[in-house]
């Protein structure tokens, strides 16, 4: 379900101003030269444009002089019109592909933070708004580096360029003219607060229907077997209305303050002419002065418009920046150590639970393991059993470093997992989930993905130990056949079979089983049980299993139960013992049997 955006902005903190674009500062620095050349083109372009009244009045007051002189004046037009389209031009390739190489950056910044995030990260932030945030708000961004900012430089310059030159025409006018700057500047101020609180909701509401959209379909064949498509389809209208709402509710104000400062200048405009009317009349300042006048008076009208809109943009942007500056700046509670050790090479694979005691991050009241103590040596093959939730998959987790424990540490060949770089240590670890997941790829890749350099040979013989080769070369295309989003064209017995063959391939000294044979028929199961037996051999293994009949082979099997070790041993002593497993095992054995 969709959180509430507005609680969601609430609860960040930021700036809550226009200085947030300040954030974009070390993604332009690399392009200092870029920058000034749009500077510069900019420059150009807005001289060019306060210069053409200059000519338009010496025109209007010549036009009775010689026709040599009127004809030198349009020449001298016709050059800075080419010199105003060239660098009219100029400015827009620079400002253009200086947006686009910057946001481009700022994506890449933005998934190489997000992508290294323990998973205590995901609980607190749906990946559909991460995404949104990736794509919706940089694309706010590369709108106002691309062409926003530059307008707005422009009109700037416009503005105080037309200001100056209107003193020179005409102090007077000028001074009338300055008059309704108060009233313009009271609305854009007071309407400028509510229009950024108005785009941060927008944009808050945006991310939140991305988030509801994405958990629904990621899930599309279970909210279509419990025919929750209505449900679905409501939760996604109700957001995305919300979205809307928010939108007119900000096109609304920013129209409002379109209309009165607009009509707020151009009134004032039309008065002063009036007023340069009457003195043209009486004398005191000539037809092509007041034209000029005029031409500069409605250049900072339309500045003033101009930069209206844009600062409707720009807080708009400023809002999409402090949401990426939060994704830059996300403190993530794992984290590699400054002076990382290195991990003993060549790894054995000894791994130690030290007094091991962890809660997931938004169940702080429920211990998923509890003082846990278990040591496994190099090249043994250990199962962890128990009911649900019992803590099985945590050791796992924990082993892997998607969370730190509370109390407690492990270690990897005597070295402290919190004191070595996560990559060193997860490159001995091979991994089978209890959910495989599948990329939209070929299945070459998906297998591949256990270790890039591998050879076609190789990958197909990974595929051949997991019981995977009969199904994949019968698919259209073979080992190129492109798998679908998730694994759409498998399924979830080959989608774990193609996971079984990926880990066969990283031939890592640490295997990891989640339930690796859970979704697997009777045949299946029997042929890639094999293969791991093999896999394992000189492995230091674990197995978290439901199925016992899986694990009856194991080196040592330790039962979990409320994230405390009850019990360890092999399958005969743990059965003749009583106890919880030998509880398990007659209702997996004997009444299985019995069914059967």
């Amino acid at each position: 379900m969709a959180r509430n955006p507005v609680k969601i902005a609430e609860d960040r903190q930021g700036s809550k101003h226009i200085g947030a674009l300040g954030a974009l500062r070390p993604f332009l620095r690399p392009y200092r030269l870029l920058v000034l050349g749009a500077l510069v083109a900019l420059v150009i372009t807005a001289s060019i444009s306060l210069l053409l009244p200059l000519a338009v009045r010496r025109v209007i007051d010549g036009f009775r002089e010689g026709a040599a002189l009127l004809d030198s004046y349009f020449a001298t037009a016709m050059v800075f019109a080419a010199l105003l389209a060239l660098g009219t031009g100029a400015r827009y390739y620079l400002v253009t592909r200086l947006g686009e190489r910057v946001v481009a950056d700022i994506r890449k910044a933005v998934f190489d933070r997000v992508i290294g995030m323990s998973p205590a990260f995901f609980e607190r932030l749906m990946t559909g708004e991460v995404v949104s945030r990736i794509t919706t708000d940089t694309t706010l961004i590369l709108s106002v580096i691309g062409s926003s900012v530059s307008v707005a430089l422009r009109n700037c310059l416009m503005l105080v360029g037309a200001i100056v030159l209107m003193l020179f025409t005409s102090a007077k006018l000028t001074g009338l003219v300055l008059l309704i700057v108060p009233a313009v500047i009271v609305p854009i101020v007071t309407q400028g607060r509510r229009l950024r609180r108005l785009s941060r909701e927008n944009q808050d509401w945006i991310a939140a229907s991305s988030g509801s959209a994405s958990e629904a379909l990621g899930a599309v064949q279970t909210v279509q077997a419990f025919t929750q498509e209505g449900a679905a389809r409501g939760e996604f209208a109700r957001v995305t209305e919300a979205s809307f709402n928010s939108a007119r509710a900000r096109i609304a104000t920013r129209a409002a303050m379109t209309v009165i400062v607009i009509f707020l200048v151009f009134s004032g405009v039309v008065g002063v002419l009036w007023i340069g009317a009457r003195d043209v009349r009486g004398g005191a300042m000539s037809a092509g002065e007041l034209v000029q006048f005029v031409i500069y008076a409605v250049m900072a009208a339309g500045s003033v418009g101009a930069l209206t809109e844009i600062w409707g943009e720009l807080q708009r942007a400023a809002g999409a920046t402090e949401r990426l500056v939060e994704l830059l700046g996300a403190v993530d509670n794992v984290s590699d150590p400054a002076r990382p050790q290195p991990l003993p090479r060549p790894t054995r694979g000894e791994i130690a639970f030290e007094g091991v005691t962890f809660h997931y991050p938004t169940r702080p009241n429920q211990s998923a393991l509890d003082g846990i103590d278990l040591r496994v040596r190099p090249g043994e093959t250990v199962a962890l059993v128990g009911p649900s939730g019992a803590g099985k998959t945590t050791v796992i987790q924990l082993l892997l470093r998607f969370y730190d424990p509370d109390a407690g540490r492990i270690t990897l060949d005597g070295v402290a997992l919190n004191a070595m770089a996560r990559s060193d240590f997860r490159r001995a670890i091979a991994l089978v989930p209890q959910d495989p997941i599948i990329f939209a790829a070929s299945a070459r890749d998906n297998i591949r993905y256990g270790r890039p350099e591998a050879s076609d040979a190789e990958v197909e013989a990974a595929a051949r130990a997991a019981a995977a080769h009969d199904f994949i070369a019968a698919l259209p295309g073979g080992y190129d056949c492109h798998l679908g989003e998730r694994g759409v064209m498998l399924s979830g017995g080959q989608k774990q079979r193609v996971a079984i063959a990926r880990a066969i391939l990283r031939d890592a000294p640490v295997l990891l089983l989640d339930e690796a044979t859970s979704a697997l028929d009777a045949e299946s199961e029997r042929l890639v049980q094999s293969a791991v037996d093999e896999l394992a051999r000189n492995r230091t293994t674990l197995i978290v299993a439901h199925r016992l009949a899986t694990v009856k082979k194991a080196d040592r099997i330790v039962v979990f139960e409320e994230g405390r070790i009850v019990a360890s041993g092999s399958h005969d002593d743990l059965v003749s013992g009583g106890g919880l497993y030998a509880r398990l095992a007659r209702l997996q054995f004997t009444e299985g049997a019995a069914a059967e």
